[in-house]
């Protein structure tokens, strides 16, 4: 089995943050760290022990944040460069990885009384880890300086800065606190996104795909618009950009996307969709075997989503789309194809007894309908 997630921030960890943080400072107070911090540490989830680890450091590093901010500095590995930070481990010259999560943490609590150096923590953390869930506290309380401070990491040397301007700014960033001015009005972030889109890193520009796509939730046509100005005469890796950030509008069949990547015509055909088992056992899969017979003269291409519409507590069905295919069917072809679709049980989502009914979507339309029975 694999380990669970929740043992990246562990007592190892707390351990190597002691000597690193008792390395920048002699009068740090390791030991009560260590206890503080390792108390019902192993209770906690993963999220939950990053924010054990802060309160254990605003009670050990100094009350002054300008010397707390000089210890974590001095506590950090030396910058990696490009390296993915997912990879990067806690070593002999400093922190980094998961250990400096609860720094990041600490700085976006104690630090937003002085925000100037409160954000040059960050821009330091961000490239030991990431500071996304952290600068966000500051584009609330001090949206002035954090603007320009983005604006000004958009054109730093250090990808996982630029992309720091893109991802800390995601009105929707999953685990972080949502941006409720953003999700009303986007237009902030905008001239950051134009700035980041094709930049020369892939990894910042999966940034402001999904950024994209956050601001497609709430604001679709804005999004349509986006897609439908930088797309023409795109290159590759814009594409690919803005590809991604269509995804949700796809799924959602919105008519400007889809004709925008030229899936607007409605199919012609027939679509044949069959659905087996019929009962299955909650950690069981269902297979989904679609049959596409095109009487088109002409090539047509597809996107094919389906939805999943699980049941819910109250019986109500509540409808989840997930990706399918995107293929050309030539004319006249008969084309079949497979899905297999695990009902494992997952922490996003709890199953629920009962008939779930399976829809197909041909370029945001529906053309076939399936179903099975859930049991528990």
């Amino acid at each position: 089995m694999a380990e669970p997630f929740k043992n990246l921030i562990n007592a190892e960890v707390v351990r190597l943050m002691r000597r690193h943080l008792q390395r920048a400072w002699a009068g740090f107070d390791g030991a009560r760290f260590e206890a503080l911090g390792g108390h019902g540490l192993e209770s906690l989830e993963l999220k939950a022990r990053a924010r054990h680890l802060c309160v254990a450091l605003e009670a050990t590093l100094p009350a002054d944040f300008e010397a707390a901010a000089a210890v974590i500095e001095a506590s950090l590995a030396p910058t990696p460069g490009d390296e993915d930070l997912s990879a990067l481990r806690t070593s002999d010259h400093g922190l980094a990885g998961w250990a400096v999560w609860p720094l990041a943490e600490f700085v976006a609590v104690r630090g937003l009384a002085t925000p100037e150096r409160a954000l040059q923590v960050l821009h330091a953390i961000t490239q030991r880890f990431t500071a996304e869930w952290a600068v966000r506290p500051f584009i609330v309380e001090h949206p002035a300086l954090a603007f320009e401070t983005l604006h000004r990491w958009a054109r730093d040397a250090s990808p996982h800065v630029r992309r720091l301007a893109s991802e800390g700014s995601r009105p929707r960033l999953p685990w972080g606190m949502q941006l409720k001015g953003l999700i009303a009005d986007p237009s902030p972030t905008l001239p950051l996104l134009a700035a980041l889109q094709d930049d020369e890193s892939e990894y910042v520009r999966r940034s402001v795909a999904n950024h994209l796509n956050d601001i497609a939730k709430d604001h679709p046509a804005l999004v349509a618009e986006w897609i439908e100005t930088h797309l023409p005469e795109a290159a590759p890796e814009r594409r690919a950009l803005l590809r991604h950030a269509s995804r949700t509008l796809i799924k959602r069949g919105d008519a400007r996307v889809l004709k925008a990547w030229g899936l607007g015509r409605r199919f012609a055909g027939e679509a044949t969709l069959v659905v087996s088992p019929k009962r299955v056992v909650l950690g069981g899969t269902v297979e989904l075997s679609l049959t596409l017979h095109s009487t088109a003269k002409r090539t047509q291409k597809l996107a094919i989503d389906y939805a999943v519409h699980h049941v819910k507590a109250d019986g109500r069905a509540s409808a989840k789309v997930f990706k399918g295919w995107l293929l050309e069917l030539a004319p006249g072809e008969t084309r079949e194809l497979v899905k297999r679709r695990s009902m494992r049980p997952v922490t996003t989502r709890r199953y629920h007894a009962g008939r779930h009914v399976v829809d197909l979507r041909i370029n945001g339309e529906v053309r076939a309908e399936g179903a099975f029975d859930l049991k528990l």
